[in-house]
């Protein structure tokens, strides 16, 4: 009974993000590959596919083909695919179909930044969690815990919290300093995330890889959280800076995206083998450095 019971559990864990997490960190694999697929963008084999639609899918099943055994997430971000109207959406949805059909293993983040009032996030969580079927979801913390309840309810997903962000004009409002200690806000964002938020062990933060003593800062405050660290590559992120500040106490802990070094690393017809080989380089600078 208790084997059969210690099999159930580690099977439900696997179901949950942070299970599904923790499965491709103990593998070693810590790159996400965020499919920031810009028709504008695609290459011209991608293009001759027919549709925007098709055109977007077919990149994005090329790229998870080539890359699904060495990453630990894929990562869309919902605006290039809004940007493209209904071809755009059904691009998406038949991506996140795909991977979860294909590779079930891999979990899925929406990169879509949602924040409202309570009422209006239920729709936000049926439409990402319920029909379009991600496992996680990036969301702004600016209206509260409260009026966010409806994600953080759903604790078999990831609620993944934006506290500083890779841009290079995030510490406008980022870095004010907040209370009688006078901690910038993203510090303040990350405490309140890991003290009070995360009951259902569901939370993880957004900290850019561009801003790697910020990073080493939410890390010591947040213990073992997840974290989303974009900004690699394209951005400037240096690998080495970030798995210093953003390894947690097992090693793990790590989402490290790269989009566009990865997606459109050629623009020829070898566009999926070079996402492979881009993907392949930044997972071994990432455990050369683990190494250390």
């Amino acid at each position: 009974m208790t084997r059969v019971s210690s099999e159930a559990g580690a099977k439900a864990q696997a179901t949950t993000f942070i299970g599904m997490l923790e499965q491709r960190w103990q593998q070693g694999k810590f790159v996400c590959v965020g499919l920031d697929s810009d028709y504008e963008r695609l290459p011209a084999i991608a293009k001759r596919a027919g549709s925007v639609e098709e055109a977007i899918f077919v990149f994005n099943r090329e790229i998870i083909d080539a890359t699904h055994d060495l990453v630990c997430a894929y990562k869309p971000n919902s605006a290039f695919y809004e940007a493209q109207g209904e071809d755009g959406l059904r691009a998406l949805a038949r991506t996140v179909r795909y991977i979860k059909e294909r590779y079930a293993a891999i979990p899925v983040i929406l990169d879509a930044k949602r924040a409202d009032i309570g009422s209006t996030n239920h729709g936000y969580v049926s439409s990402a969690f319920d029909h379009l079927g991600v496992d996680a979801i990036t969301v702004h913390p600016y209206l509260g815990k409260e009026a966010l309840a409806p994600f953080l309810e759903r604790k078999e997903k990831g609620i993944i919290v934006l506290a500083k962000t890779s841009n290079p004009g995030a510490g406008e409002l980022q870095d004010l300093p907040v209370g009688e200690a006078r901690e910038p806000l993203y510090q303040v964002v990350a405490r309140h995330i890991a003290s009070d938020w995360n009951a259902q062990g569901n939370c993880a933060l957004v900290i850019g890889a561009t801003y790697p003593a910020d990073l080493a800062k939410v890390r010591a405050l947040i213990g073992d959280m997840p974290i989303l660290i974009p900004g690699i590559g394209a951005q400037g992120g240096e690998i080495a800076a970030t798995v210093t500040a953003g390894k947690d106490s097992r090693g793990w802990g790590m989402i490290i995206n790269s989009s566009r070094g990865i997606i459109y690393a050629s623009h020829g017809d070898d566009f999926a083998g070079a996402s492979r080989q881009a993907t392949e380089q930044l997972s071994a600078e990432i455990s050369r450095q683990l190494s250390h």
